[in-house]
């Protein structure tokens, strides 16, 4: 079965049969695990098997960044914000890459241990100091640092096999606020937005697996939220940075996309703007909507590609990782940030 243009959640810490039966559906090709999926270890292996048995090939993300942003902690190495990675590269930029580059590969070989496929990261946003929803979520206010850092977390997530999917694009550190529950605006123009919170974009493409753009409009820019909008996915994205990889959407359960109309309507802009699958979490009923709305859509050949490209070749074991002096140096590193 090819991978389906719909990323759903779940409820809790099993399957429900209602579930079950969405997971088998064509139009799902993945599945997103949040905190309230995860009890322990045990628990997760179990959950994640259950999905597998079912459909083998179904994607499973998960967002786990580190610092305040991530969803599997008893069982798992805290990670720290990324905040941290760039105070110490102002103070030591070898040894904040080298951590940058080990945190990259542990965080996926464990998720990877787990049976998931990625975690949306890196952010590859910039921290203007007015944004809480981003805040120590992103490296560092300058592009450059960001770039450079994420650049070595993205490689530290290839060395285990992992994707890389970097966030929020064109840049979300610059508004004050939060998509989750307002739609904000940027009201830079066009040079401005290229000259700062592009650059990381522009640098990485060609690592990036996937982008995920924000829910914000830049009104001098174009009219729609950048995950709605062809200029902004199309022109800018695709032809102007090259960018090859998966484009997801943000979810459009979330206050920043219900500018655009009920959930078929968001589908449909999202898919229609560019974007290669669409999260739709946190409203059941929302993602019905989109299952309905969506059942004679043509889903293009080039994004069932793209997706099928973000599938996991290998994985390590539990057991390998707890033998592994590196990955035992690198977990106590990071637990002393936290």
């Amino acid at each position: 079965m090819t991978h389906g243009p719909i990323m759903l959640d779940l409820e809790g810490f099993e399957l429900t049969n209602d579930e079950r039966e969405l997971i088998v559906h064509p139009l799902v090709g993945g599945i997103i695990l949040f905190t309230r999926n995860y009890r322990d270890p045990s628990q997760l292996e179990y959950l994640i098997r259950s999905i597998r048995e079912l459909r083998p090939e179904i994607l499973i993300a998960v967002d786990h960044e580190g610092g305040r942003v991530q969803r599997f902690r008893d069982g798992f190495t805290r990670i720290p914000p990324m905040a941290c990675l760039g105070a110490l590269f102002m103070n030591d930029p070898e040894a904040a890459l080298e951590l940058a580059w080990d945190t990259g590969w542990l965080m996926a070989s464990e998720l990877l241990a787990y049976g998931l496929d990625f975690t949306f990261a890196p952010v590859l946003d910039l921290d203007y100091g007015n944004s809480d929803v981003i805040g120590d979520r992103a490296f560092s206010g300058r592009p450059e640092i960001v770039t450079r850092l994420a650049d070595a977390l993205i490689e530290g997530l290839h060395e285990a096999g992992m994707p890389a999917i970097g966030k929020h694009f064109p840049g979300h550190g610059y508004v004050a606020a939060d998509s989750h529950i307002d739609l904000p605006v940027d009201v830079r123009p066009f040079s401005e937005i290229d000259e700062h919170c592009l650059k990381p974009f522009t640098a990485l493409c060609p690592l990036l697996d996937g982008v995920m753009p924000a829910h914000v409009i830049y009104e001098k820019v174009a009219p729609e939220p950048a995950g709605f909008s062809p200029y902004w996915l199309k022109d800018i994205l695709r032809r102007q940075l090259g960018f090859k990889g998966v484009i997801f959407s943000d979810d459009l359960g979330m206050a920043g996309a219900a500018a655009t109309g009920d959930y078929s309507a968001r589908a449909y802009a999202a898919l229609g703007a560019g974007c290669d699958m669409i999260l739709v979490c946190n409203d059941r009923e929302g993602a019905l909507q989109v299952i309905d709305a969506l059942a004679d859509y043509e889903f293009s050949p080039r994004s069932v590609q793209r997706l099928s490209a973000l599938s996991v070749l290998s994985r390590p074991t539990l057991d390998a990782l707890d033998a592994d002096p590196r990955y035992n140096r690198v977990a106590d590193q990071l637990e002393a940030l936290v």
